[in-house]
């Protein structure tokens, strides 16, 4: 048996290969390029404000920047392009007339049933052979016959007919089809003739060749190397291992932001003649005098050291550039002012990086040195420098005639917490503020998303008693209350309870509800609505738009050691503002999950809450976790299942005729008290303390 292999003369089936192959290809794309956003900032709302920074148009053009590279342009055409091509093949598809291979079947050619039998086979065929054989059939012109058409016409009418009365030649028919035995197999290919005739086969192997030997061995090795040399952070690898050799264990924001500066990504953005020009007029403008600092650009002594220390090169311009940046120097060069704010946040993305090898050593000074330096990138505003210059049109002058000559900053909060009059005088004069810029510093201060702690307690699912190894969940309440809101309600104590599910309530188990307590005390499920992204942060300086988040871990302050990692928490269960933008107060729920120590004991830790976008916004408070023994666990569990019959029970009466003793509302009343105590023993509710060398005491709610 032989095979013939046929091109597609007619274009039937290579369509078909090709809308495949472009469908397989076309429609994942297609859904990644109009899936909705998952990007909380794209998502999340904005402050309300019409405030516009010095150089805002410029900050705005490397926002649009970005932007454009996250549009996903290329995907987009490559989408285009293979919906063109899907279209066009889907035209010849319907368009195309199919010719359709007739199976062999020799009651067809002769015109029979086939339920005929032999004689009536037999006496047809001698009809056909008195018209249609060779000797006796004449061509008709008209019908286009020759008699070689009749001949062959006449050969398959004895095929037919011996297929059905020779048994040979049934054989043949039955076994494979024809009457000839074993036929050649063709094989299609669903690609058009001309790919390979008149020369082409040459130009379809280059393409074999670019396709497999160029461009498939490229794009594989660029995607191997990338993944390479980036850490999962998104920074290079040589950047990280720079970051590796700066750590230490006493490093301070200002070491940090020196640190920073090893990042090899800096060097792409400063190449060629961007390396070392204009390095002497930034160092000049930012090591000049400040209003409140030693030096404008907020550098301390041992800073302006560091940065002297380095060999004039793109680390040491960056340095500069930094610090320029954290301090809102002017450069008076569109390239320079450019370099300035496009160092920050590639800086940004290395400081977290940093923050993963200070977890990975676990000190606790390294780690809020990350979280601190993040906020002041964020709101460029230089380390030890006063929280108010986070608020727009607060510049050093206002700043000292508000703190006067105070050793400890007021923040935002504490500020705003001062009668309006007292802030008026302060902050608005000559040479201050304005009465229009001083409504709108406390417009946006009033919608920053200050979370405040209520309680903070430590639980295990289902149980009442914490054993050593279990899962334990450390459960904050608290409320976002913007700086000077007014009229902010109770709690709710309903609020502050956290309420485990019904073992056969499988929707609230799996999180699909949440269980609470109506103002009956009873357990009611409702839907677990889609958590709310906060507001964009407002950071005016930065060129980026950034999402809030809050970091939860405890420490040992002891040791100065962190006892369990930080939990990340980026939208929250229920609105923190409302469409106007005024705050809802609403009680929020962070949970996080850790296991327990593995000995019986109380344990004291310290719970550290940070935001890593605003300054003076953090809180800390310690926090008592009491892990029973197991076995005494158990016998405490068994003991309170015990219960006597009750006073006002049958059984109780007959057993207090005995001289027995009914239980009374007493005794429940007491192990309530013995619950109420064990909670506050493992719980610490309303105390909070400072969190940075800024004062940024956390007001206990009421």
């Amino acid at each position: 048996m032989s095979s013939e292999y046929s091109y597609d003369e007619q274009g039937q089936f290579y369509p078909f290969f090709v809308f495949t192959l472009t469908t397989i290809v076309t429609l994942p794309l297609t859904y990644n390029v109009l899936a909705p956003s998952k990007d909380a900032a794209a998502l999340a709302s904005r402050t309300q404000s019409s405030y516009k920074p010095e150089h805002a148009d410029l900050i705005q053009s490397l926002r649009a920047a970005q932007k454009r590279k996250q549009r996903k342009i290329k995907r987009a055409i490559a989408v285009v392009l293979g919906w063109a091509m899907m279209a066009g093949m889907l035209y010849l598809i319907v368009t195309t007339q199919r010719t359709a291979t007739k199976i062999w079947n020799p009651y067809d050619i002769l015109g029979i049933t086939e339920s005929a039998d032999e004689k009536q086979i037999k006496s047809h065929y001698k009809k056909l052979g008195r018209k249609f054989h060779p000797d006796k059939a004449r061509p008709d012109p008209a019908k286009n016959e020759t008699a070689e058409t009749l001949a062959n016409q006449w050969v398959e009418y004895t095929k037919a007919y011996q297929a059905l009365t020779d048994e040979e030649v049934r054989n043949n028919y039955i076994q494979f089809g024809h009457p000839d035995g074993r036929q050649s197999m063709s094989i299609g290919i669903a690609l058009p003739k001309f790919i390979i005739s008149d020369g082409n086969g040459k130009y379809v192997v280059l393409v074999y060749a670019l396709l497999l030997g160029v461009l498939l061995p490229y794009y594989v090795g660029s995607w191997w190397y990338g993944t390479q040399r980036m850490t999962k952070e998104g920074v290079l690898v040589e950047s990280a291992n720079n970051l590796f050799r700066e750590y230490s264990e006493s490093m301070e924001e200002g070491d940090l932001v020196t640190a920073l500066s090893a990042g090899k990504e800096f060097q792409e953005s400063l190449k060629g003649d961007k390396a070392e020009s204009g390095l002497s007029k930034i160092e000049s403008r930012i090591l000049a005098e400040g209003q409140i600092a030693p030096f404008a650009g907020g550098l301390s002594a041992k800073d302006k050291e560091k940065l002297e220390d380095l060999d004039s090169g793109v680390r040491r311009k960056v340095l500069a550039l930094l610090w320029a940046y954290l301090g809102r120097v002017e450069l008076d060069d569109q390239a320079l002012d450019s370099a300035k704010y496009m160092v920050a946040p590639i800086a940004q993305s290395l400081c977290a990086s940093f923050r993963a090898i200070a977890l990975a050593y676990g000190n606790t000074g390294p780690i809020l040195s990350s979280f601190y330096t993040s906020q002041r990138l964020l709101q460029a505003v230089p380390p030890k420098a006063s929280p108010l210059f986070q608020l727009p049109h607060f510049t050093p002058a206002v700043v000292k005639a508000i703190e006067g000559d105070s050793k400890t900053h007021l923040t935002v909060q504490e500020f705003m917490d001062l009668p309006d009059s007292q802030r008026r005088s302060a902050a608005v004069g000559k040479g201050l503020l304005s009465e229009e810029q001083y409504k709108t510093a406390v417009s946006i201060a009033q919608q920053l998303p200050y979370f405040r702690i209520a309680k903070a307690f430590f639980k295990v699912a289902g149980e009442r008693f914490i054993i050593p190894s279990s899962l334990v969940t450390l459960v904050v309440k608290g409320r976002f209350i913007p700086p000077g809101s007014e009229n902010v309600p109770e709690i709710d104590e309903l609020d502050l309870e956290d309420v485990d599910p019904a073992e056969d309530d499988l929707d609230a188990l799996m999180g699909r509800k949440k269980t609470v307590k109506d103002a009956d005390g009873k357990l009611i499920s409702k839907e677990d609505t889609k958590p709310v992204p906060p507001p964009v942060t407002f950071a005016p300086y930065y060129p980026r738009d950034h999402s809030p988040r809050w970091h939860v871990f405890l420490s040992d302050s002891k040791q100065g050691k962190m006892a369990v990692p930080p939990f990340t928490f980026t939208a929250f269960e229920k609105p923190i503002f409302t469409d106007e933008g005024k705050p809802t107060f609403h009680m929020q729920t962070l949970k996080a999950q850790f296991a327990a120590p593995p000995q019986a004991g109380t344990y004291t830790f310290v719970m550290h809450c940070v935001c890593d976008s605003y300054i003076g916004f953090d809180a800390k408070m310690e926090v008592t976790l009491k892990v029973e023994d197991a076995s005494k666990a158990a016998t405490m569990a068994a003991e309170d299942e015990i219960s006597e019959p009750e006073e006002d029970s049958l059984a109780g009466q007959m057993n207090a005729l005995k001289g027995g003793s009914a239980t009374s509302t007493t005794k429940t009343k007491k192990r309530k008290d013995d619950e109420d105590s064990y909670d506050e023993e493992s719980g610490t509710e309303e105390e909070e303390d400072d969190t940075s060398e800024t004062n940024t005491d956390t007001e206990p709610e009421s």
